[in-house]
């Protein structure tokens, strides 16, 4: 299920696996807010190529900050796992690099001789096996907080996950078989070979790499870094040339907006460019799939305008698109593959309410409220997971009608239970999404959300420039910045939910709102935030005078764009309560144009509310309105016609998610 939606990132997967292991792959990078499903995906591409290949997974986004080296130590150790179908791979060239620039070495030179070095190295392994069965295996103790499964992990995933670090804990002979033999003669010119090591011999080679870590500068420990990820790819290039070896290891990198991720991705591909590009070798047998809710730095502004590459939606991923979109190979860019994840369109979450819902008798009913779902969340992944839970967990009145409507009216109030802790469904959802907003800029977001255009929205009611571009690159969105820039529906509809508990504070922003919008002439803006303040006799008398100005198919549009507008309503009340609340000042007035649009304005303004009318129960008062309408115009009546039977027949017209 965690795919779904998804497909082609399996597909994706699948061909970088088993292609050549010199073939060149990309670093697939997927993007989005936070709750788009990337640690979904994680888990779901681990459960399917698990069993069948050598995979590693890291969690950059946990309580633990995670060096480099630490990471990469954690990576080719459960990379060290047997298969079935494959030989054990082994990692002596990056053991032996952590191990010469593991612990500081008591000299400052060669003059002690050779064999001071070997002894010294000896002793710091032979101090690791007797502690942890073999040296990489020390790397489970500290790292092992970034080592957590992906969020939202099923129990296969989980149980497939165990076993690889259960079968990676052996205990094995020392790293340099027989003491100061082969393997560390020859790891060792390996690094007295490398071009960024300043000696050629190879024991002045590891002195180096331990003075860089110890008595190094900021440049010194970079090259270190560079250096050990220089021998994780090379070993990974003798692992796969060997006889009855995998084509290709799976990676798996969670969070890696984080400092520490963006770190350990700017090390990998600098390292990937340097050996392939630069130095003319072979390409790394990495299959790399990485997630990030940021945007990162070394993409340049977040606007994109300067990177050359343009997102790809998840689901016609493949090889032959990265190939055909990449820039050219003296970038490092070239070996990004950038997926914009899109959120679940109508079917895919009707999929997931009867997976999670349809198999329990009691809950089963539920499953006819997909469309107030799909309508409420926006279908970002893990906003249709809460409301599940939610409704699991809570237990509305199974059958559809005023109770349910009434109940369901709440829901962003209703408590959500994770383990021993329960907060509201609305506090828990925006804990999330803006985990690293402060108050103030949460409060100001609130008031931001009363505008459809967010870039209007900050300029006007933001104290801080940077709110903008803060949102932004945080993948919080919605759609093309270059038409209009909207909050992702969901996180907007909890903050227009937030700002509905401040009476002052909502009228304060739709007024100046109203009022910017009434100076830039643009007087369907200003309607739409004339209605939010419950004006509705004066946005019915504007669209009065706009039904005999303009074509049929423009007032519609005009109409939808004003009716749109969110409202501050009450909350105890269903869709048929809250119409009746807002009947004409004037009831006395005959059945006229203007009354029969007023009736249309509040009566749409409802429905496009999934929290004011669930069920779509306004549909027919809708295209009863329409079909009046048609009467009262003398030509130009098709379009009212044609809306009053989309509203008979409703079928949401969203099938899919926006691909970016």
């Amino acid at each position: 299920m965690g795919l779904r939606g998804r497909s082609g990132i399996l597909s994706l997967v699948d061909a970088c696996l088993k292609e050549d292991p010199a073939a060149e792959r990309p670093l697939t990078m997927l993007l989005g807010p936070a709750g788009s499903g990337a640690s979904e995906a994680h888990s779901a591409l681990l459960e399917h190529f698990g069993p069948d290949y050598p995979f590693a997974f890291v969690n950059f986004g946990g309580a633990q900050s995670l060096l480099p080296r630490y990471a990469l130590g954690l990576l080719a150790r459960q990379l060290e796992r047997k298969l079935p179908r494959y030989g054990r791979s082994h990692f002596p060239l990056l053991s032996l690099g952590l191990l010469a620039s593991d612990q500081e070495l008591r000299m400052r030179s060669l003059a002690e001789g050779r064999r001071a070095v070997q002894r010294q190295l000896d002793r710091f392994q032979e101090e690791n096996e007797a502690r942890h069965g073999d040296y990489l295996a020390a790397f489970f103790e500290v790292g092992m907080g970034a080592l957590g499964m992906p969020e939202g992990a099923s129990t296969a995933a989980l149980a497939l996950f165990q076993d690889a670090l259960r079968r990676g804990r052996r205990t094995v002979p020392g790293l340099f078989a027989g003491r100061l033999g082969s393997r560390l003669t020859s790891g060792a010119h390996w690094y007295g070979r490398h071009p960024m090591t300043r000696s050629a011999d190879p024991m002045e080679a590891l002195v180096e790499l331990n003075l860089w870590r110890h008595e190094g500068d900021e440049n010194a420990q970079e090259r270190l870094d560079l250096v050990l990820f220089s021998a994780f790819l090379e070993d990974l290039r003798r692992n796969s040339a060997r006889s009855f070896m995998p084509r290709s290891y799976l990676l798996l990198l969670d969070n890696s907006h984080t400092e520490y991720g963006r770190r350990f991705l700017d090390l990998l591909l600098r390292s990937r460019h340097d050996e392939t590009v630069v130095a003319g070798h072979a390409s790394d047998p990495l299959t790399v799939v990485a997630s990030s809710n940021r945007w990162l730095p070394r993409w340049g502004p977040a606007t994109g305008d300067s990177w050359p590459w343009q997102l790809r939606g998840p689901d016609r991923a493949s090889l032959s698109d990265w190939n055909a979109h990449r820039p050219t190979r003296d970038s490092e860019d070239t070996w990004w593959y950038p997926l914009r994840l899109r959120d679940l369109n109508l079917d895919e979450v009707r999929i997931r309410i009867e997976l999670q819902l349809g198999g329990n008798g009691d809950l089963a009913p539920l499953t006819r409220l997909t469309s107030f779902v799909h309508r409420l969340t926006g279908g970002l992944p893990r906003a249709v997971h809460q409301v599940l839970d939610v409704l699991r967990q809570a237990g509305p009145p199974p059958d559809s009608g005023p109770r349910q409507d009434r109940w369901l009216r709440t829901l962003p109030d209703r408590h959500l239970r994770a383990g021993d802790d329960s907060a509201t469904l609305a506090d828990t959802a925006l804990g999330h999404l803006l985990r690293d907003f402060d108050d103030t800029q949460r409060a100001a977001l609130a008031a931001c959300a009363a505008a459809r255009d967010f870039s209007v929205a900050t300029r006007l009611l933001s104290p801080d420039d940077s709110l903008f571009g803060a949102v932004r690159s945080r993948w919080l969105l919605t759609g093309p910045v270059a038409v209009v820039p909207v909050l992702h529906p969901w996180l907007r509809r909890l903050l227009l939910w937030r700002l509905a508990a401040r009476p002052d504070g909502w009228d304060a922003a739709h007024e100046l709102l109203a009022e910017y919008y009434r100076g830039e002439g643009k007087p369907v803006q200003q309607m739409y935030h004339q209605l939010a303040r419950g004006r509705t006799e004066e946005v019915a008398a504007h669209l009065t005078r706009r039904f005999t100005a303009v074509p049929a198919a423009q007032w519609i549009s005009e109409f939808d764009a004003i009716t749109s507008a969110p409202n501050r309503l009450p909350t105890d009340s269903g869709p048929v309560e809250l119409l009746a609340g807002l009947v004409p000042r004037r009831p006395e007035r005959v059945m006229d144009t203007e009354s029969v649009i007023h009736t249309l304005v509040t009566t749409r303004w409802v429905w496009s509310d999934p929290l004011a009318d669930p069920a779509m129960r306004l549909n027919d008062l809708i295209a009863d309105g329409c079909t009046q309408l048609s009467q009262l115009r003398r030509n130009d009546i098709v379009a009212l016609y044609d809306e009053a039977d989309r509203y008979r027949h409703w079928r949401d017209p969203q099938t899919a998610g926006w691909e970016g």
